[in-house]
C-alpha cells in the first residue's frame, strides 16, 4: 500500500533559548563563538521528582508541560523552561558535559556536570555535591544503576567528548526509571571500594576503564566484565562508550581498532563472593562490601568505519524493543531487536542472532507518535522519524513505514523557501530537509537546506478525547500485526484529516476514524455474506445442530468444556472455529481484526458509560459499534446497544443469520452482581478483557471502579492484582476493614472527590459509603490525600510533612491534594495560616498615645504583639494593653507636681524621677520575656531598638519634659547596662527562623564603633541559637574590639548557641578570658571580673551535661580562687559563676560521673563550710594546671576557706550536679541547721540556697501543700516562731532574730523550689499556695486588705528588716509567675500591678524589686502568652541561674550575680501553645480539647478540658489530645510520654504543626465565636419548618422574609457556598406552580437532611435520582423525546442494589445508610408505576421475546421503544436469541411448569420478567 503524505506543522524557527538569555545578559556573540556552546532538549519528566510512596502527582514549576532546555556555554549552564530561565549555574572551569542521572534511592533527578578536574552534582532543589577526579575523564553517562564514568588511558589527559557529540543530549525516551535495583542501598560507603580494589590491584594491574558512581557522597567504584564465566576489571580503554540508557541498564560502545559496535548490559554482582575467594573474609567485615557492577556483551556488529552518529531505543512493529544505530557512512539505520525475559522479578536482556533489520536513512530521531500512552514494560512505545538521502521524511512504526512528511511552503505569513540573487536572475530554492535533531515526544527539529532549523510537531494525540481513547485502546488490545495494519490504513488514508492537520476539528477527527474502521468492516462484509450463504449447506453445521449432538453433549461433556445448553446460552464459538479453518487467510484476518476492534472499542464504551460528562461520546461511539456488530452479525451486541439507545432500533435491525452469538460484557451488570451477591458470584465474563489487562490506560477509569468494587465486596488480593486479574494500587497506611482498604485504593489511584462526582450516582453510592464509614475515626497513619478524600482536611494538615523543598512546603496538600477536592470546595482549600509573629491586627485601642509623636503611634517594641492568636486568647479584655503600658520604656513618665513648682518642688521632682528611673531601667527584662519570639524581621532591614527614656513629663504643666540632673547623677553610667538589656529585649522578640539566621544580616547590624546595643543583640541572637553562623574570624574580630558589654554578650550568646557541643574553637576563645587558666608563657592580661564571670558560665554552657573531668577540675578550682580582676567586691559573683558552670558540666550526673566525684564533692563541702578531708586525691584536684602559673590566691583566711565567698557557688554546683538524683549521701551532708548553735554559724541567705539545693535533689518529693513547706522548717526554728508572741528579753530577742531570719529564708527557699518544680505547669495548688505566701509577706511589710488563707506567724517585721522582707516577697512572686508562665493569670497580674504601684508611691523602688516585678510580668505573659517553661534538667538549671536569690541593688550592680545571666530563662522556654484553626476558613477558632496526662507521683492518669488557644502540658506527661464537643469532627492525637524537649518549630514529626491544630467544623453547627452557648444550633432542627412555611405562604413580603431567614440559617451553619447557593436557587419560594412547590419542598428536605448529617455532597445524589425519575415521567407524558437512552436507569438499579446490600448486611455503616432507605424505596415504587403506565409494553415485550423485533418508528414508536428498553433493563430480560434458545432446550424436558427451570437458566432476570416470558410462551402455543 502506498504511504500517505502528511504536512509537517511548523511551530517556528528554532534557536537555543540559552543564546537569547546570554544576549539579554550582555554577552556578545564574540564571547560565545558558534562552536563553543552546546545544548539539549529534554522532557519535564526527566527532572521531575517522583513520590512513589503516595503515588501522587507533584506539581511544581518544573512540570508545566513545556520542553526544557539545558544550555552549556563555556563555564555556564542555563536551564530554561520554554522561554523562561529556570536556573543558572556557574563553574570555575569550562563545562565538558552535563547530563541527568538518578542515583540510588533518591527520588529526584541529579544534574551531573563534568569539568576538567571535578564532577559537580546538583539536585533540583539546588544542593551541591562535588566529586574530585584524580584522573582524566573522557565523559560521563547516565545508567539506572548510577553514573558511568569513562576513564582516559594513562598518559592521555586531554581527551574528552566534544560539544558536537550527539550523545551529550539526553534521550527523550529515557523518562521512566528502572525500579529494579536489587540489593542496592543508599547507605553504601567507600570501604568496599578500597577493599575490592585491593583484591585486584595487588598484582600490579592497571585500573578500570569504566567507573560507576552510585551515590553523590560516595567515591566512584570500578566496574567488571564477565568473560568466560570470570569477572575481571574492565580495562577496555578502546571501547569508547557512545550511548547509555537512563531507564534500562544498556550501554553501546565502539571499538575503533576492531571497527565494531557492541551492546552491553549492566548487571549487579555480589562482591562478597569474590572476597571469600580471595581469602580476605577475615580482613573485610561481613556486610561492609557493596554491590558491584559488571558488564556483559550481548551483541557486536562489525564493518563500520566509524562510530554510529546516533543511538537510541525504539519499538518494533510487534512491540519488541530495538536498539537503533544510525550509520551515516552507509546511509542506513540498523535496528537490533532486544530480547528481555523476567526471571525472579529481574529482567534479563539479550540479543539473539539474525534479529536485526535496517532502513535507509541519513538522519533519524526517536519520537512518540502512534501510541502516545502505551508502555512496553518500563519503556514507552517509540516510533522513528527518518530522513532519507532523497530528502524524504518518513515515519516508521518499527520497520513499517506509515507516512511521508513534507514541509509547508509557508509558515504563517512567512515563506519558508529562500531566494539567491545573481547578477542576472533570482533563483528560488525549494526547501528541503537535510537533518533531524532534538526530538522530544512528538516534536523534532528539522534542519533545512537554507541552514535554518525549524521546530516541528508530529501529530500525536487527536484533539478529540473519544478518538484518542479509541486509538489507545486499540493500540493496547489489538494484536501488534492487527494494529499495524490499522495504522497503515489510518496514516496512509488521505481522508484522515486529523492526521494531516494539527488544527483539524473534533468532528472531522471522529469522522476520519470511523471511515478507517468502516473500511475494515466493508472488507470483511463479503466474507460474512459468503459464510452466511453457505451455512445451510455445511455438513458440519448440520451435524452440530442435530438432536444427536445435543443429547450427546448433555451426558458426555468433555472436561473443561461446558455442556451444550449453557454453551449455547452464552454463545458458541463453533462459527468462529469454522472461520479460522477457512482457506482464505486474508478474509479470516479481517474478520478477526474487526472482532478485536469490537472488543477493544466495547471496553471503551463501557468505560465511558461510567463518566456522566462523556455521554455525547457514548452516543457517537455506540453508532460505530452497532455498524461493526452488524457487519459481524453479532446479534448479542446489537441487542445490547439498542437497549442502551433504543433509538438505534430503527437503524439496525436484527441479524437474519448470526455468525456469533455472544453476550457482550457489561460493567453495570457486574457492579450490580457484586452488590447483590458478592464478588465471588459476579461473572468475570462481564468484565471486558482490556480492563483486566495490566498497564492499560485507555480504560483506566473503568479499571479503577472495578478494583474499588472488588475490594469492597471481598475480592481476594494477589499481590498488586485481584483474582480477576484487575490491577490496582493502594496507598500506604493501615486498614482493618474493607472500606478502609477501598479508601486507600482510591488514594493510590488518585481518585478524588472530583472524579467521584463524575460517576453515575448509583455507581458512586458504594464508594461514598466507604468514605462515610471511615470519616469519623480513620487510622492515624494514612497519607494526607486520604483524609482530604474523606473530607477531613483537619487530619490532612496534621499529617507529618515529608522532607521537601521550601517552596513545595505550602500544603504539600495544596498541589498534590487538590485533585481530591470537589469543584465546589475549591475555594475552601486550606490556606496558609499567617504566622503569629506577623499577623498583626490593627486595633484602635491597642495604640499608645505619645504626646511627642505626630500620628499618636509609638515604637515601644511591643506594637506587633496584637495578632489573631492573642486577640482570640484574651478576647475583649485589655490585659495585654495594660501589660504593654506597664512595660513601655520608650515614653516619658508622668510626675505629679503642683502647677506652680518651687525650688523644693524641683528637688522633689528629681527625687521622684530618680525613683521612677529605677523602675524604667528594669522594664527591658519584662519586655524581653513578654515579646519573646513573637515577630520576624526582614533580613534586608536593620533591627529597630526602642528608646529607653528616663525623662519625665509634667501633666500639670502641659506635659513639660523633665530630665535627670546630670550634675547630681551620671545618667550615661546609669543607662549603660539598661541599654544592654533593652537591646536584648529587642533581639529576643525575633522568632527562631526555620532556617539559619543570615551571617550577613548580623554583620549588617554591626556598628562601626562597639556599643552596648549591638552587644545586647548578640546575646539575644545567641539565646535563639543564631550565632552558629558566625565564623571564628568574626568572633575574634568582636573580641579584638575589647568592648566589655560586647564581649559578655558574645560569649554568652556563643555558649547558648553551642550549648552542650564542647566545640573546641569556641571553648578556647572562652578560656582566653579566664586569666587564672593561662599558662605561664601567656602575656599577662588584666580582664574585668565581669568578663571572667561570663566566661566561666559560658564554659559551663558549652560543656553542659558532658561531665568533662578536666573542665570540672578547672571550674572547681575557680570557685575557691580569688578573682584577678579590678573589683575585689565581685569575687562572690565570680565564685557563683564558677559554681553554676561546674553544675552545668555535671548536670544531673552526680551519681554516674567519673570516679573522682567523691573528692570533688568533699572539696565542695569544704567550700560550703563542712569538715575538711584532706586526701591524696584531694591534693591532686587542687593542684594548679601550671606549676609556674602566676600567683592567684585562694579565697582563704589562713588555713580556712572564706565560705562567705565560696559557699553560694558550691551549693548551686551541688544542686545542679545531683538534681533529681535523690542522693541520700549529699542530702545528709547538705543539711539545714537543726540547732541554735548551727544557726549562729550559717548565714540565713545560705540556708535559703541549701533548701533550694536539697529540694532540687529530692525533686519528686516536692509537693504543693502547706504541710510540705512547714516540713522544711526545722523543729527548733518552728518552736521559736510559734513562741514569738511571748515576751522576750534582749538575749532572747537576738536569738529570735536569728530564728526568724532562718524561718523566712527557709520558707522563701521552699517557695522557689516549688516554683521550679511546677514551672510552666499552671498547677492550681501551687498557684494558691505561692499567692497566699506572697500576701502573707506583703501583710508583714504593710497591712493590706487581702489576707492569707493559712494561719502563719505574725510580727516578722519586728525581727527582720524591711529590705529582707521585700526581697523575700518579690522572690515568691517571681516563683509564682514561673508556675503561671504564659497563662496571663489575672489574679497574679493584679498582684504584680499592686507591687509596682506600691513601690513607686511609697518610695521603695529598689532596682532589684522592680526587676523582679518586671520579670514576673514578662513571665506571666511569656512570648505574648504563647510560650511557657519546661522542667527538664537544662531548663531548671537556666531558671535557677535566672532566679538566683540575690537581687541587684542598682542598674550596674553585678557583684554577686551578673545581670546578663537573668536572660538565660530563654533557654528554659518551650512553645507549647496550640491553637485550633478551621480548615475551611483558615481562621483560628475556639475549640474544646480534652487533654490526658499520664500518671505521676502526685496524681493518677487525669483528663481535663481546655479551650484553645491554650498551653499544653509537657511532653513528658502528655498522653492524649482530643478535640471534643459536638461542633467539630473528632480528632485524636495519641502521644507516647517521653522525657524530651518540646518539638522545635518546623520539626517534621511535630504532631501539632508548630502550634496549629487543624479542625473541621460540622455542617449544621456554628462556631463558638458566633454561638458561644449553642442556642443557634437548635434552630437547625426547625429549619425545614421555617422553609415549608415560606413555601406555603402567598404573601410576597412573607416570601421575601422567609427566604432571607432560610439563607441566614444556612450561611450561619456552613461556609460552603454550594449549600448557600442551593438554598437561594432551589429553596426560594418564588414560583406558584404546584410541581415547582413540590420540587422546592423536596429540595428543602434534602437540604435539611444533608446539613443535619454533614453530607453536603449528597445533594447531588438526591437531586440526580429525583430528576431521573422526573425525566422518565416527562419522557412518557410529553410529545417529544428528550432522553433517547436508558443509561440513567442503571444508576437507579445500582442505588437499589446498594440499599439491598445494606439490608442484607453485606455492607454496614453506623446510623443507617448514607441515603434514606425510604427514599430509595419510593424511587423503586415510582419506577414500577412508570413501567406499568402503558398497556402496550406487554405486547412489545412479547414481540421482542418471540422475534427480537423492536417497535416500528411511527408517532408512538419511539416512546414504545424507550419503554421497552426500560423494561428490559429494569427486569434484566435476557437477549431474545437467548430466550429462544432456552425455549428450545426446555421443550426437551417434560415438566409441568417451566418457571423454576427458567429461573435457573436466567438467574439475573427478575421474577416478574420470568413470569412474562412464561406467559409469552403460553400465548404463542395458543396462537399456534
Amino acid at each position: 500500500m502506498p504511504v500517505g503524505d502528511r504536512e509537517l506543522n511548523v511551530l517556528g524557527e528554532f534557536k537555543p533559548f540559552g543564546l537569547v538569555a546570554e544576549a539579554f545578559d550582555g554577552k556578545s556573540s564574540s564571547d560565545n563563538p558558534q562552536d563553543d556552546y552546546s545544548y539539549f532538549l529534554f522532557d519535564p519528566e526527566v527532572a521531575r521528582q517522583r513520590d512513589d510512596a503516595e503515588n501522587t502527582v507533584c506539581t511544581s514549576s518544573t512540570t508545566d508541560g513545556s520542553e526544557h532546555e539545558l544550555f552549556i556555554g563555556g563555564n555556564r549552564i542555563i536551564w530554561s523552561i520554554g522561554a523562561r530561565v529556570y536556573k543558572r549555574f556557574s563553574f570555575p572551569s569550562k563545562v565538558l558535559k552535563a547530563c541527568w542521572c538518578r542515583m540510588g534511592d533518591l527520588s529526584e533527578a541529579l544534574l551531573c556536570v563534568l569539568q576538567i578536574n571535578s564532577l559537580t552534582i546538583y539536585n533540583t532543589s539546588g544542593e551541591v555535591a562535588s566529586v574530585p577526579l584524580p584522573h582524566s575523564i573522557i565523559s560521563v553517562w547516565p545508567l539506572p544503576l548510577g553514573l558511568l564514568i569513562q576513564d582516559a588511558p594513562e598518559g592521555n589527559f586531554s581527551v574528552h567528548i566534544p560539544f558536537s557529540s550527539p550523545s551529550a543530549s539526553l534521550s527523550t525516551r529515557d523518562i521512566a526509571r528502572s525500579r529494579r535495583e536489587v540489593g542496592y542501598s543508599s547507605q553504601n560507603n567507600s570501604t568496599a571500594t578500597h577493599a575490592f580494589d585491593f583484591i585486584y590491584k595487588a598484582d600490579g594491574t592497571s585500573g578500570s576503564s569504566h567507573l560507576i558512581l552510585k551515590d553523590p557522597l560516595e567515591e566512584p567504584q570500578p566496574t567488571y566484565i564477565e568473560e568466560r564465566g570470570k569477572l575481571n576489571i574492565i580495562k577496555e580503554f578502546d571501547e569508547r562508550t557512545i550511548w547509555t540508557s537512563n531507564c534500562v541498564p544498556l550501554m553501546a560502545s565502539y571499538n575503533k581498532g576492531k571497527m565494531q559496535h557492541s551492546v552491553w548490559v549492566a548487571e549487579i554482582i555480589n562482591s562478597n563472593l569474590e572476597v571469600v575467594k580471595s581469602g580476605l573474609s577475615d580482613v573485610v567485615p561481613a556486610g561492609v562490601l557493596t554491590k558491584q557492577i559488571s558488564f556483559r556483551r550481548i551483541w557486536q556488529g562489525k564493518g563500520s568505519n566509524g562510530p554510529s552518529s546516533k543511538v537510541f531505543l525504539a519499538t518494533d512493529d510487534d512491540a519488541v524493543q530495538i536498539i537503533c544505530f544510525l550509520l551515516h557512512e552507509q546511509k542506513k539505520l540498523l535496528s537490533v531487536r532486544l530480547h528481555s525475559v523476567e526471571i525472579d522479578d529481574e529482567i534479563v536482556y539479550d540479543i539473539k542472532p539474525d534479529m536485526s533489520w535496517s532502513i535507509p536513512a541519513i538522519a533519524a530521531e526517536p519520537v512518540i507518535v502512534t501510541r502516545p500512552r502505551v508502555n512496553i514494560g518500563l519503556l514507552p512505545f517509540v516510533d522513528i522519524i527518518a530522513l532519507t538521502s532523497e530528502n524524504s521524511l518518513l515515519l516508521y512504526s518499527g520497520k513499517q513505514c506509515l507516512c511521508r512528511y513534507t514541509l509547508p511552503s509557508f509558515w504563517g505569513n512567512h515563506q519558508l523557501s529562500w531566494v539567491t540573487k545573481s547578477s542576472e536572475t533570482s533563483i528560488i530554492h525549494e526547501i528541503k530537509a537535510t537533518g533531524l535533531t532534538d526530538a522530544v515526544q512528538g516534536r523534532v527539529n528539522v534542519v533545512v537546506n537554507s541552514g535554518k532549523i525549524y521546530r516541528c510537531i508530529l501529530r500525536c494525540n487527536p484533539s478529540s478525547s473519544l478518538v484518542n481513547n479509541c486509538i489507545t485502546a486499540m493500540a493496547e488490545a489489538l494484536n501488534p500485526s492487527f494494529y499495524n495494519h490499522f495504522l497503515v490504513l489510518l496514516w496512509g488514508d488521505s481522508g484522515s484529516a486529523f492526521m494531516a492537520k494539527v488544527d483539524s476539528a473534533v468532528n472531522s477527527e471522529w469522522e476520519s476514524f470511523c471511515h478507517v474502521v468502516m473500511t475494515l468492516s466493508r472488507r470483511s462484509s463479503d466474507v460474512s455474506l459468503k459464510l452466511s450463504s453457505s451455512d445451510s449447506h455445511s455438513s458440519w453445521e448440520f451435524l452440530i445442530n442435530s438432536m444427536y449432538h445435543k443429547n450427546y453433549g448433555k451426558h458426555n461433556s468433555i472436561a473443561g468444556i461446558p455442556p451444550v445448553a449453557s454453551c449455547n446460552l452464552q454463545g458458541s464459538d463453533s462459527s468462529r472455529s469454522l472461520l479460522m479453518r477457512t482457506d482464505n487467510h486474508e478474509e479470516s484476518f479481517y474478520i478477526e481484526l474487526l472482532k478485536e476492534i469490537l472488543d477493544s472499542l466495547h471496553a471503551v464504551y463501557e468505560s465511558l458509560k461510567l463518566d456522566i460528562l462523556r455521554k455525547r461520546d457514548v452516543s457517537l461511539l455506540v453508532v460505530l459499534l452497532c455498524n461493526i456488530a452488524d457487519s459481524l452479525r453479532e446479534e448479542g451486541y446489537l441487542d445490547y446497544y439498542m437497549r442502551d439507545f433504543p433509538s438505534l432500533s430503527n437503524d439496525f435491525g436484527m441479524c437474519q443469520s448470526s455468525l456469533m452469538n455472544e453476550i457482550p460484557p457489561s460493567l453495570f451488570r457486574w457492579l450490580e452482581s457484586c452488590l447483590l451477591h458478592g464478588y465471588s458470584s459476579a461473572k468475570i465474563s462481564d468484565l471486558p478483557f482490556l480492563i483486566r489487562k495490566d498497564g492499560t490506560s485507555a480504560v483506566c477509569w473503568a479499571r479503577k471502579i472495578v478494583s474499588f468494587y472488588s475490594l469492597l465486596c471481598g475480592a481476594e488480593q494477589l499481590g498488586k492484582g485481584l483474582s480477576s486479574g484487575v490491577c490496582y494500587t493502594v496507598a500506604s497506611g493501615s486498614h482493618s476493614t474493607k472500606e478502609e482498604l477501598v479508601v486507600l485504593a482510591m488514594v493510590g489511584e488518585a481518585f478524588g472527590l472530583q472524579e467521584l462526582d463524575l460517576l453515575p450516582v448509583g455507581v458512586s453510592l458504594p464508594l461514598r459509603h466507604a468514605l462515610a464509614k471511615c470519616r469519623d475515626s480513620p487510622p492515624t497513619d494514612w497519607p494526607a490525600a486520604a483524609y482530604i478524600l474523606l473530607g477531613r482536611e483537619d487530619l490532612a494538615w496534621s499529617c507529618p510533612v515529608h522532607p521537601r523543598k521550601p517552596k513545595e512546603n505550602e500544603l504539600h496538600t495544596n498541589g498534590s491534594l487538590t485533585f481530591q477536592s470537589a469543584p465546589y470546595m475549591a475555594h475552601l482549600q486550606p490556606v496558609t495560616i499567617p504566622s503569629l509573629v506577623s499577623d498583626t491586627i490593627e486595633l484602635e485601642n491597642n495604640k499608645l498615645e505619645d504626646v511627642d509623636s505626630v500620628d499618636g503611634s509609638l515604637m515601644d517594641g511591643m506594637e506587633h504583639i496584637f495578632n489573631s492568636s492573642t486577640q482570640l486568647r484574651y478576647g475583649r479584655d485589655l490585659r495585654l494593653n495594660e501589660v504593654r503600658h506597664i512595660l513601655c520604656s520608650a515614653r516619658a513618665i508622668a510626675i505629679q507636681t503642683p502647677v506652680s513648682p518651687t525650688a523644693s518642688d524641683q528637688d522633689l521632682q528629681q527625687a521622684q524621677l530618680w525613683q521612677l528611673a529605677q523602675r524604667t531601667t528594669s522594664l527591658p527584662f519584662g519586655r524581653g520575656a513578654f515579646t519573646l519570639a513573637t515577630t520576624c524581621t526582614l533580613l534586608t532591614e536593620a533591627l529597630t531598638v526602642p528608646k529607653l527614656v528616663l525623662a519625665g513629663r509634667l501633666p500639670a504643666q502641659q506635659n513639660a519634659t523633665v530630665n535627670l540632673d546630670p550634675n547630681v547623677r551620671n545618667v550615661q553610667e546609669l543607662k549603660c547596662w539598661p541599654e544592654f538589656h533593652n537591646a536584648v529585649a529587642a533581639g529576643l522578640k525575633l522568632a527562631p527562623l526555620q532556617g539559619k539566621m543570615s551571617r550577613t544580616w548580623i554583620v549588617y547590624n554591626k556598628p562601626e564603633e562597639p556599643n552596648v546595643v549591638h552587644a545586647g543583640l548578640l546575646l539575644a541572637l545567641g539565646l535563639h541559637g543564631h550565632l552558629r553562623v558566625l565564623t571564628i574570624t568574626d568572633i575574634y574580630q568582636y573580641y579584638s574590639q575589647e568592648h566589655e558589654s560586647t564581649t559578655v554578650g558574645l560569649m554568652l550568646g556563643l555558649a547558648a548557641s553551642y550549648r552542650g557541643t564542647m566545640q573546641p574553637a569556641i571553648s578556647k576563645s572562652l578560656y582566653v578570658h579566664i586569666p587564672a587558666r593561662h599558662p605561664s608563657s601567656f602575656p599577662e592580661l588584666e580582664l574585668p571580673t565581669l568578663l571572667q564571670s561570663a566566661a566561666l558560665l559560658s564554659v559551663g554552657l558549652i560543656y553542659e551535661g558532658s561531665a568533662h573531668p578536666q573542665t570540672m577540675q578547672i571550674l572547681l578550682g575557680e570557685i575557691g580562687r580569688r578573682s584577678g580582676g579590678d573589683n575585689v567586691l565581685e569575687r562572690e559573683g565570680y565564685a557563683v559563676s564558677a559554681g553554676f558552670a561546674l553544675g552545668l558540666v555535671a548536670l544531673g550526673r552526680g551519681e554516674d560521673a567519673p570516679g573522682f566525684m567523691e573528692s570533688l564533692v568533699d572539696r565542695l563541702f569544704q567550700f560550703i563550710g563542712g569538715k575538711e578531708q584532706k586526701t591524696e586525691r584531694f591534693y591532686f584536684l587542687t593542684q594548679p594546671v601550671d606549676e609556674h602559673q602566676r600567683t592567684v590566691g585562694q579565697v582563704m583566711d589562713g588555713t580556712l576557706v572564706n565560705i562567705d565567698v565560696t559557699a553560694p557557688g558550691a551549693i548551686v554546683a551541688l544542686a545542679l550536679m545531683y538534681m533529681k538524683t535523690e542522693s541520700k549521701l549529699i542530702l545528709s551532708r547538705l543539711s539545714i541547721p537543726q540547732t541554735h548553735f548551727d544557726l549562729q554559724y550559717v548565714r540565713p541567705d545560705f540556708i535559703m540556697l541549701r533548701v533550694i539545693a536539697r529540694n532540687l535533689i529530692l525533686w519528686s518529693r516536692i509537693y504543693p501543700s502547706e504541710e510540705w513547706i512547714q516540713s522544711q522548717v526545722p523543729k527548733v526554728v518552728q518552736h521559736c516562731i510559734d513562741g514569738l508572741a511571748d515576751e522576750m528579753d534582749d538575749a532572747n530577742n537576738m536569738d529570735a532574730e536569728a530564728f526568724v531570719q532562718a524561718f523566712v529564708n527557709i520558707v522563701v527557699g521552699a517557695c522557689i523550689s516549688l516554683g521550679l518544680r511546677f514551672a510552666g505547669t499552671r498547677d492550681g495548688r501551687s498557684q494558691e499556695l505561692l499567692y497566699d505566701y506572697a500576701v502573707y509577706f506583703l501583710n508583714e511589710i504593710k497591712s493590706v486588705s487581702v489576707s492569707s488563707k493559712h494561719s502563719l506567724p505574725k510580727g516578722l517585721s519586728n525581727y527582720v528588716d524591711r529590705g529582707t522582707l521585700e526581697t523575700c516577697l518579690h522572690l515568691i512572686v517571681l516563683s509564682l509567675c514561673v508556675v503561671m508562665a504564659g497563662s496571663g493569670h489575672l489574679q497574679t497580674l493584679r498582684l504584680l500591678k499592686f507591687l509596682r504601684n506600691r513601690n513607686s508611691t511609697e518610695g521603695h523602688s529598689n532596682y532589684g524589686a522592680q526587676m523582679a516585678v518586671s520579670l514576673g510580668i514578662g513571665f506571666l505573659f511569656l512570648g505574648g502568652g504563647m510560650r511557657t517553661f519546661s522542667t527538664s534538667n537544662t531548663s531548671i538549671a537556666a531558671l535557677l541561674i535566672t532566679l538566683y536569690p540575690r537581687l541587684p541593688a542598682g542598674p550596674n550592680d553585678n557583684r554577686c550575680h551578673l545581670q546578663a545571666f537573668r536572660h538565660l530563662y530563654v533557654l528554659a522556654t518551650e512553645a507549647r501553645l496550640v491553637q485550633t484553626v478551621d480548615v475551611d476558613t483558615g481562621m483560628p477558632v475556639y475549640a474544646p480539647l480534652e487533654i490526658t496526662v499520664r500518671e505521676t507521683e502526685h496524681y493518677a492518669e487525669t483528663s481535663f478540658c481546655e479551650v484553645t488557644p491554650c498551653i499544653l502540658p509537657e511532653r513528658a506527661v502528655l498522653k492524649t489530645v482530643r478535640v471534643c464537643g459536638p461542633r467539630y469532627w473528632p480528632h485524636v492525637i495519641e502521644l507516647i510520654p517521653e522525657e524530651k524537649p518540646w518539638w522545635a518549630s518546623g520539626d517534621k514529626d511535630d504532631p501539632f504543626n508548630s502550634g496549629f491544630l487543624y479542625i473541621k467544623r460540622k455542617v449544621g453547627a456554628c462556631s463558638y465565636v458566633d454561638d458561644p452557648v449553642g442556642c443557634q444550633s437548635l434552630l437547625s432542627r426547625a429549619m425545614h419548618k421555617v422553609g415549608l412555611a415560606c413555601l406555603r405562604t402567598s404573601s410576597t413580603r412573607t416570601e421575601r422574609m422567609g427566604a432571607v431567614t432560610l439563607d441566614q440559617l444556612i450561611s450561619t451553619f456552613s461556609s460552603d457556598p454550594s449549600l448557600i447557593a442551593f438554598a437561594q436557587r432551589f429553596c426560594e419560594p418564588s414560583l406558584n406552580n404546584s410541581s415547582d412547590v413540590d420540587f422546592q419542598e423536596f429540595c428543602l428536605q434534602v437540604l435539611f437532611e444533608c446539613v443535619s448529617k454533614d453530607r453536603p455532597a449528597f445533594l447531588q445524589v438526591y437531586l440526580s435520582l429525583y430528576t431521573t425519575i422526573g425525566s422518565m415521567v416527562d419522557e412518557i407524558t410529553s410529545a417529544t423525546c428528550s432522553l433517547g437512552d436508558s443509561l440513567s436507569l442503571w444508576s437507579i438499579k445500582l442505588a437499589l442494589a446498594y440499599n439491598e446490600a445494606l439490608l442484607n448486611g453485606r455492607l454496614t455503616i453506623p446510623n443507617g445508610g448514607i441515603v434514606q432507605s425510604t427514599f430509595l424505596g419510593s424511587l423503586k415504587k415510582r419506577l414500577e408505576e412508570i413501567l406499568n403506565f402503558s398497556l402496550c409494553v406487554t405486547n412489545d415485550v412479547h414481540e421482542y421475546l418471540l422475534s427480537g423485533r423492536w417497535p416500528e418508528k411511527d408517532t408512538t414508536g419511539w416512546k414504545r421503544s424507550i419503554l421497552l428498553s426500560w423494561y428490559l433493563q429494569w427486569h434484566g430480560v435476557p437477549p431474545s436469541i437467548g430466550v429462544r434458545s432456552a425455549r428450545e432446550k426446555i421443550k426437551l424436558v417434560n415438566i409441568s411448569s417451566s418457571v423454576p427451570l427458567m429461573h435457573l437458566l436466567f438467574p439475573g432476570t427478575h421474577v416478574t420478567a420470568i413470569g412474562e416470558i412464561y406467559r409469552c410462551w403460553l400465548s404463542s402455543r395458543v396462537d399456534k
